[in-house]
């Protein structure tokens, strides 16, 4: 059975030329990177979940097709467009999913698959090409529930403990959001109380730990642990959660209206999750407002001068990586000296330098991980691609300062994250036209 995501069908390059400022008010889709984690934990819980929000983008339409092909069931409710419902597994299993390497996060899928079958094969992760995707971490997971793991060059397996243990206790080393989404997951699968020492807080962990609370479970997030602890009885009913708009595309958004002068308000996104990005760009002289469901770009009157710092973090309140490329797109316009480091995602920032070198961009790489440069800067529109989902969105936004035409190419990778971020652009006044394949 070959995966066919819903959006990955149409234009492959879109042309960019700068124009009048962005102005206007937009809705964001749901977010990527929290559908991802909230489908596998309905899909671990044995119930039925019904999931709004859910997002078109091709990422999260191949991880549904991938849980039906593990043998859940999965609804579309006609009258409620992004929507789905996720129903336990009762149909035949799919054990190994070579399939699963179109994904980045395709080790979400091994909770599901566990409870399904008792054990997990799976391809490395694929998706992104931005550095090795660690799985050891993941690993170390479940070998805390006594799981067995065994690796070979194309993947891995996971084989589910003889007995399922009442309770587990694991600190991170680092933390992690994968690892710790993996743990609460498989915690989820085998009814386990669980104790996740130095854990990843960030708002998709969050999400997750706040719908299994409505679904029954006891659980508690700090700094230090966060704790899980399973329901009474067996619930069997349905429960409701819905899909937080996209932080990421918010943010991508916040960047592109003040690159062209303009002032814009991003509606359907958890304001407070912006407050780090909404932080450097105040610094740099850009009001915003946040809202608890929207952030708004005020026209900047006065740039301060002042140099972006944009360092991603996994510390709570810390910068989300995926935050990073757009804002090097913006200080391309921005006076100063600034500096850049995603020590999260190795692979990015080569890829993004390369293309927005392209443009004209002069970008000096102090490591594979840090960079920084000079701003503003005069870019020239030519050909770019996009290589992964962040540039994609990134070289949107430095072609809207670039003179003449810019061909941006490699969309399948933008539609892997965002189900549609040129119509919001577009929506917005930005000049786009799509170039048939």
């Amino acid at each position: 059975m070959e995966i066919v995501p819903t959006r990955m069908i149409g234009a492959d390059a879109l042309t960019v030329r700068p124009g009048r400022p962005l102005v206007g008010t937009v809705r964001v889709d749901g977010s990527k990177n929290a559908a991802l984690p909230l489908l596998a934990a309905a899909a671990s819980l044995r119930r039925g979940v019904h999931l709004s929000g859910v997002p078109a983008s091709a990422d999260v339409q191949t991880m549904l097709a991938l849980l039906q092909r593990c043998g859940y069931r999965i609804a579309h409710p006609v009258s409620e467009p992004g929507a789905v419902i996720v129903l336990p597994h009762g149909g035949p299993v799919e054990v190994e999913l070579a399939d699963a390497a179109r994904i980045r996060a395709s080790y979400y899928l091994v909770s599901p698959l566990l409870a399904a079958c008792g054990q997990a094969v799976l391809p490395w992760p694929g998706g992104c090409q931005i550095g090795d995707r660690g799985m050891d971490l993941h690993f170390t997971v479940y070998e805390a529930f006594g799981d067995t793991v065994l690796l070979d060059d194309n993947g891995y397996r996971v084989r589910a403990a003889d007995w399922a243990r009442d309770k587990v206790v694991l600190s991170l080393p680092f933390r992690s959001r994968g690892a710790s989404i993996a743990a609460m997951c498989r915690a989820v699968a085998s009814g386990s109380r669980l104790e996740l020492g130095n854990p990843n807080l960030s708002p998709e962990t969050t999400g997750v730990l706040a719908a299994l609370s409505a679904a029954g479970w006891a659980a508690h997030a700090s700094n230090e642990k966060i704790t899980l602890d399973p329901p009474p009885g067996v619930p069997t009913d349905t429960v409701a959660w819905m899909v937080p708009g996209d932080k990421t595309e918010a943010g991508t958004l916040a960047c592109a209206i003040p690159v062209t002068g303009g002032e814009g308000r991003i509606e359907g996104v958890n304001g407070p999750d912006l407050k780090a990005l909404a932080g450097l760009l105040g610094w740099a002289g850009i009001p915003v407002t946040l809202a608890p469901d929207a952030i708004t770009v005020h026209q900047a009157r006065m740039v301060s001068g002042r140099p972006l710092r944009a360092i991603a973090s996994l510390t709570p309140d810390g910068l989300d990586a995926d935050f990073e490329p757009a804002l090097m797109a913006l200080a391309l316009t921005l006076p100063g000296i600034h500096l850049f480091s995603d020590d999260i995602n190795p692979g990015r920032h080569g890829n993004l330098i390369s293309q927005l070198a392209s443009l004209g961009a002069v970008i000096e790489e102090l490591s594979p991980t840090q960079c920084r440069l000079a701003g503003p800067q005069r870019l020239n529109g030519t050909g770019v691609k996009a290589t992964d989902i962040r540039t994609g969105s990134a070289l949107l936004i430095a072609a809207l300062n670039a003179r003449g035409t810019t061909t941006v190419s490699g969309l399948d990778q933008l539609r892997r994250g965002h189900a549609d971020l040129p119509t919001k652009l577009r929506t917005l006044g930005a000049d786009l036209t799509e170039v048939p394949r």
